[in-house]
């Protein structure tokens, strides 16, 4: 009789089940039958919050690897020393405005939509007619300038600082402050464009010899050309929108162009200029509140306001200059609604209710 032999083990490899890192965290939702990796801001999650936050992973929350990603000669995902800015908790912040992929295009929709009709209207009324040769110069050249600084900003500025802000939440406000001054520089361009097609003698090139070579527009190319050689996406941030847009942009855009336009005949430029206006205070908006936090962090608050204090001392000189530069076109329209100091003073007022929110130091050169 044969003697079976025993059966031999076979040397399958074997599954561990071991507690996976994200699965065996707690977060704020793990108890919910509404689960999320976060904590809403208010009692429940909004839909900006569920579609913007952790969409950028981060070791500190839930990349327990590290990142998963890295550049060829530097760090791997978003350093947190790219800026010299510190938060305990960078995943504090949150846009007012809210904005996702639904509202940005939703918003930009509407304006266009309004600019075109007015636009649209204004040629069939021949509304360009009414406008006197000294206001026609006056457009051409100083409204067509601006639309430079629009598109410096939003692709030089804003599109490449997104990039460094340590999470998404921050990143896609910034984002869309870039895509809401590449709109506006675009509707500046197409009203430019109109005009110069219209019968009334307007140059639409000549905006371009202006920003080049004008001297009462060289500290204002000069001031948007050092904010796009910016590294520190904070101060990039804090740069442009708290100090060159409350001492520049604002004193061009509301406290020149939306006085003046009207007593001179022209009822068009307030409108698309106003959308302009209304996208920065949105931007403010946001802005104010990311720095307000830095500003008030418990641990490095007073650091931030040090660091601040510091770009508001290299920065506010600068802008004051490109400003005080431009003074000469108060003068060049025909009915001169506002004087300079009237609109640089409505505009230093504004600056330094900024800085009293965000508990910053009142620069000496406002005090002059």
């Amino acid at each position: 009789m044969v003697e079976r032999t025993a059966n031999k083990e076979r040397n399958f490899p074997k599954p561990e089940f071991t507690d996976s890192e994200a699965g065996a965290l707690v977060f704020p939702s793990s108890t919910s039958r509404t689960y999320n990796y976060f904590k809403p801001a208010k009692l429940r999650a909004t839909m900006y919050e569920d579609v913007t936050f952790d969409v950028q992973p981060d070791p500190e929350r839930h990349l327990s690897q590290g990142w998963l990603y890295g550049f060829s000669k530097g760090p791997g995902g978003y350093p947190k020393d790219w800026t010299k800015l510190v938060s305990e908790d960078w995943h504090q912040f949150r846009d007012p405005n809210e904005e996702w992929e639904k509202t940005i295009f939703r918003n930009n929709a509407a304006v266009v939509r309004q600019v075109s009709l007015n636009l649209e209207n204004a040629k069939r009324a021949r509304a360009y007619d009414q406008w006197n040769a000294t206001w026609i110069r006056f457009i051409e050249r100083n409204l067509g300038a601006w639309m430079h600084v629009e598109n410096g900003l939003a692709l030089h500025v804003f599109t490449s600082a997104q990039r460094s802000a340590p999470t998404n939440m921050i990143n896609n406000a910034m984002a869309v402050n870039a895509a809401h001054k590449l709109r506006f520089a675009q509707d500046l361009a197409l009203f430019n464009l109109d005009l110069a097609e219209s019968d009334i003698g307007f140059e639409g090139s000549i905006h371009k010899d202006v920003w080049k070579n004008d001297p009462l527009w060289q500290g204002v190319r000069e001031n948007v050309e050092r904010l796009t050689a910016i590294q520190d996406w904070g101060e990039a941030l804090f740069a442009t929108n708290i100090v060159f847009e409350s001492l520049v942009g604002v004193l061009f855009r509301s406290n020149l162009m939306m006085q003046v336009s009207a007593r001179n005949g022209d009822y068009i430029t307030p409108t698309i200029v106003g959308t302009g206006e209304n996208d920065y205070s949105r931007d403010l908006l946001y802005t104010r509140a990311l720095f307000s936090m830095l500003t008030r962090d418990v641990v490095n608050g007073e650091q931030n306001k040090a660091v601040l204090n510091g770009w508001l001392a290299k920065w506010v000189p600068q802008s004051i200059n490109a400003a005080r530069q431009l003074q000469p076109i108060w003068s060049q329209p025909h009915e001169k609604v506002v004087t300079f100091d009237e609109s640089f003073a409505l505009s230093t007022a504004s600056f330094a209710a900024v800085l009293d929110d965000l508990d910053l130091e009142i620069p000496q050169e406002l005090k002059k």
